[in-house]
């Protein structure tokens, strides 16, 4: 059965011989990897200052700490998407209010953003669904507008771009997730790529308990909540490696997604997801909406191929349903949506038979 996700690990004889210099280090918590890491994400990124941690969930809790979200605000969000993006607003004690999404993309509407707006609204907080940029133009005149912060949830947008620029160059904070299954695994962690230095500097207090690292237990003083967030030097050494290979993973999954976009045009009982101007996919998956979705899976089961809608849409959990909602284009979407393999597990003679079992027809 070819994977609708699979990890991508370096070379062994590589990757094993720099895992066994950190693990024999003597240090393996956090220290100089943990900055080499970061420091080349931000070069790969291109801009801000990158905060390594240990998941992409403890990347939004901090995001939404320094976005200022508090108990009894409301934070605007989509339910297409995993649960973490919705349960880190939770922690906060911030209540969930839900916009629609724009039926041609999957992603949130920016005008059902506007429309959500209240005196409660402390945060938006916006996702690259599979891969593909949001409305970038439209949700940064919104934040402007109503001077509201606009967190960007890249978990699965990693190398995805607007208008040529990286996912992380075009809002505050930007979160990215590097947890097994992402296009950059570091067995498990995430990041929090942050424009503003000020910002960065608290958030390195936040990631440990409050503390300063650069000062010693006697001469610190706690004066904010911190958590144990920090990524540690094993994590970071597999991403310091993984980064070196990065670009040509990420090449292969668009390849994928755009001879998808070329083959799986004009097919009956299909429609593409259509992008906005400017922007390039990551492709992390490659969604369509189907009819008879039922039997779509079972087509592609029956040839080898796993296909799904992979998340429940979050609304539907009692915890996360703070503000009940009218979704009407999400409510169409997610009864069509699904997924199919495009990374850089797929031979030119995989996507070629998935293609073909397709017009085939389910």
């Amino acid at each position: 059965m070819i994977p609708l996700v699979k990890t991508s690990l370096p070379p062994k004889e590589i990757l094993i011989h720099k895992l066994e210099e950190v693990l024999y280090s003597g240090y393996i918590a956090q220290g100089e990897a943990v900055e080499i890491f970061e420091r080349k994400f931000e070069e790969y990124i291109g801009i801000g200052h990158t905060l390594s941690l240990n998941s992409g969930t403890a990347a939004l809790h901090i995001a939404l700490i320094l976005a200022g979200v508090k108990d009894g605000d409301e934070v605007i969000s989509t339910a297409l998407t995993a649960e973490p993006t919705n349960v880190a607003i939770k922690m906060t004690g911030a209540k969930i209010r839900w916009a629609d999404i724009d039926y041609n993309t999957g992603n949130i509407s920016p005008d059902s953003i506007e429309e959500n707006i209240n005196a409660k609204t402390k945060a938006i907080i916006v996702v690259d669904y599979a891969g593909i940029p949001v409305d970038v133009k439209r949700i940064q005149e919104i934040s402007e507008k109503y001077n509201i912060t606009v967190i960007e949830d890249a978990a699965h947008a990693l190398g995805a771009k607007f208008n040529g620029k990286k996912t992380g160059n075009h809002f505050p904070f930007t979160v990215f997730s590097f947890q097994a299954i992402k296009h950059l695994t570091t067995i498990d962690g995430g990041a929090l790529q942050i424009l503003d230095k000020k910002l960065y500097e608290k958030g390195k207090l936040i990631r440990w308990f409050g503390l300063d690292k650069k000062l010693t237990r006697m001469e610190n003083n706690i004066q904010l909540q911190g958590y144990k967030y920090h990524m540690n030097n094993v994590n970071a050494t597999i991403g310091i490696v993984q980064l070196e290979y990065i670009e040509g993973l990420i090449n292969k999954h668009v390849e994928n997604g755009k001879y998808f976009d070329k083959h799986l045009k004009n097919i009956d009982g299909i429609e593409l997801i259509q992008y906005y101007p400017n922007t390039e996919p990551s492709y992390w998956l490659y969604t369509l909406k189907v009819e008879n979705r039922d039997g779509f899976t079972k087509m592609m089961a029956d040839n080898g191929v796993m296909a799904s809608e992979l998340h429940k849409r979050n609304d539907l959990h009692t915890f996360l349903n703070d503000t009940q909602a009218y979704l009407p284009n999400l409510d169409k979407f997610h009864a069509k949506m699904v997924h199919i393999p495009c990374g850089w597990w797929l031979s030119n003679q995989d996507r070629q038979i998935i293609v073909e079992d397709i017009k085939k027809g389910w």
